[in-house]
């Protein structure tokens, strides 16, 4: 079995609960938070919509400066000010990530990818891993948080792996 198979059905079902989770922000919430040191519910909720694109730079580039000399930009991800353009900026970055994924073969995921802090390196990993951990584990620990915003905001929290307390079901 090709690597990307494995991959595109976690990678599915990671962001189908994801949308799940995120069809539940409540317009109205956008500018609260849950402790001064906490995010508020737009950062929490935008982060998320937004890393599925990682893989996408992840897959097309060979690494990724957050701080890059002069002359150079980190990329300027897109912040929703309401559940429309949450939802929007999600299925775009969802999309346009799992196109990604599916055009790779094995030895484009056993290519090394480094994350740079401009002269600085600050991990250089498999792409392959750099997928598992610095999108669909990074996804999943937010998403995480998420729930836990929205069960303080009393909003019902979708079932996920298993019924949650709001939905028997799922």
């Amino acid at each position: 079995m090709a690597f990307k198979d494995a991959l595109l059905s976690e990678f599915d079902m990671e962001m189908d609960n994801t949308r799940r989770t995120l069809e539940r922000v409540p317009d109205d919430k956008f500018s609260w938070q849950p402790h001064p040191k906490s995010g508020t519910l737009a950062w929490m909720a935008s982060h998320i919509a937004n890393l599925p694109f990682w893989a996408v730079m992840t897959m097309k580039q060979d690494s990724l400066n957050l701080a890059p000399a002069k002359g150079g930009s980190a990329p300027v991800l897109p912040k929703a000010s309401n559940r429309k353009d949450l939802l929007d900026i999600f299925d775009k970055n969802r999309a346009e990530a799992r196109a990604a994924l599916a055009a790779a073969d094995d030895a484009a995921y056993a290519q090394p990818w480094a994350l740079l802090m401009g002269e600085r390196e600050l991990f250089r990993e498999l792409r392959a891993a750099v997928l598992r951990r610095m999108v669909l584990n990074h996804i999943i620990h937010h998403r995480g948080q998420l729930t836990m915003y929205l069960r303080a905001l009393d909003v019902p929290v979708p079932a996920l792996y298993g019924p949650s307390a709001d939905e028997q079901t799922f």
